[in-house]
């Protein structure tokens, strides 16, 4: 079991349609959770009010963050031999690495991962094929493609034997 923080972005539907039609072939994600933004990533040596808490405490002073996507990319997996397709912000980048950098500075500073580049991203394939990865990105980028909405809540998530269960929410300013 794990804890974590995402944040399930205000899209319009044709922009969700696209999203979940995309990924119901191509991310073995598709069933478990909706198109999302990750701010923390599973954290299992914590309670569960301790790390409620945490979050409602290291969010308080955030704003809604507007974003536009249009861009995707390549992403290796540092722990599989998958590759992802990613939807990278162009807009709205910095303000999610700096929500992401706000959650990880107190009780949580030990489970942030130095190692790992923090890319905000939604994912929306996942392959075993570097080349096919590829072509997918290619296919997205070779479009003139802007997709655009806006994070104005974190969901506070517990994940477990493949299954996400919505916690808590937190809305930002």
């Amino acid at each position: 079991m794990a804890y974590l923080v995402i944040a399930y972005p205000d899209l319009s539907s044709h922009h969700f349609t696209q999203l979940q039609s995309y990924r119901q072939q191509n991310d073995d994600l598709f069933t478990i959770i909706e198109p999302h933004f990750t701010f923390v990533f599973p954290v299992n040596d914590i309670y569960k009010a301790d790390f409620v808490n945490e979050i409602k405490a290291k969010s308080k002073a955030f704003k809604k963050i507007d974003f536009a996507i249009r861009c995707a990319t390549v992403h290796k997996d540092s722990f599989s031999e998958h590759f992802y397709t990613f939807l990278v912000p162009d807009e709205g980048y910095s303000s999610m690495v700096k929500l992401h950098d706000k959650l990880y500075s107190g009780n949580l500073k030990d489970n942030l991962r130095l190692d790992i580049a923090f890319v905000p991203h939604i994912r929306i394939a996942s392959t075993l094929d570097k080349n096919l990865c590829k072509q997918m990105v290619n296919g997205w980028n070779n479009t003139d493609f802007l997709i655009s909405g806006t994070i104005s809540k974190l969901t506070i998530v517990k994940f477990e034997n493949n299954v996400v269960w919505n916690i808590d929410e937190v809305g930002l300013e």
